[in-house]
């Protein structure tokens, strides 16, 4: 059950699209909604540099503060939206603001939250939002709440498609997304694994998984459930491919911690389907 949920609020256009997803969950479960927006102190202090001499740090320091000023007029204007967006349902909600490294502010209030809904393509540096600075990878990778990363068109889930292929984090994921039920047990779930080769033990051995799979969905109320075993030599593509031809509205795949050399955050197709694809995705790892 979902009680609370945390939206991590920032100047790009997704953040309204997370508001949106975190306020039709709220109202299934009653749940409550924290906003969160974080001063990005790290960036604004690297933004300006030390200053050199003393004339030059006093300046740097002035400078650094009308960023942080600015950056603080932001984020007010961030939460009195997201606030006034959910008291039109009557959805419990807060808001505050926190100023140091975005990442780890999220991360730690995600160790007191059911999920984190956030944009695909977040711009936490709020007096710069064109710059990228990598939150959330270190997000997905660090925290412990399950994450929605929605993008920029908000649209009710009813068609999800669960990747699965027997890892240890993609089913985790299933078995968290199907215990919390964020959209009901309504929705039409499809589970698809994506066969390396078209060969009769292969497929066996991919419907058996999926059907154990689907065994368990059903366990846990959802009764429109259906498998597909796919054949396509690149993962990466097939999924968000077949993501979008399915016409489905959410993705649940499963995120794995990596060395850097394997992307940071995430295992390759994980980090594909979020970057090259348009449809919600919930993670877990």
């Amino acid at each position: 059950m979902i009680k609370r949920i945390l939206v991590a609020l920032d100047a790009g256009p997704d953040t309204p699209i997370a508001t949106e997803y975190a306020a039709e969950i709220a109202s299934r479960f009653d749940a409550e909604v924290a906003g969160l927006v974080v001063v990005d102190t790290k960036h604004i202090a690297a933004e300006v540099g030390g200053g050199g001499a003393i004339g030059g740090m006093y300046y740097a320091e002035q400078v650094r503060e009308s960023l942080r000023d600015k950056s603080r007029a932001t984020a007010r204007e961030l939460l009195d939206t997201f606030e006034k967006r959910l008291d039109r349902n009557a959805i419990r909600n807060g808001e505050r603001v926190e100023e140091g490294v975005p990442f780890r502010r999220i991360v730690e209030d995600m160790n007191y939250h059911d999920l984190l809904v956030v944009g695909r393509d977040p711009r936490f540096f709020l007096v710069r939002p064109e710059k990228r600075t990598g939150t959330l990878d270190e997000i997905v990778k660090r925290g412990l709440c399950p994450v929605l990363v929605v993008g920029g068109v908000y649209r009710p889930v009813r068609r999800v498609l669960i990747a699965y292929d027997g890892s240890a984090a993609s089913a985790r994921t299933m078995q968290r997304f199907v215990q919390l039920q964020p959209f009901g047990t309504d929705v039409k779930v499809e589970l698809l694994h994506v066969c390396a080769r078209e060969a009769k033990r292969v497929r066996r051995e991919s419907e058996l998984m999926l059907r154990l799979a689907a065994g368990f969905v059903r366990a846990h109320g959802f009764e429109h459930v259906s498998e597909i075993s796919l054949v396509a030599s690149d993962p990466e593509r097939a999924i968000p491919a077949y993501a979008e031809e399915s016409e489905a509205d959410l993705l649940v795949v499963g995120a794995h911690s990596t060395s850097a050399v394997q992307r940071l955050a995430f295992g390759s197709t994980t980090h594909a389907v979020l970057r090259k694809g348009a449809t919600p995705v919930f993670l877990y790892h």
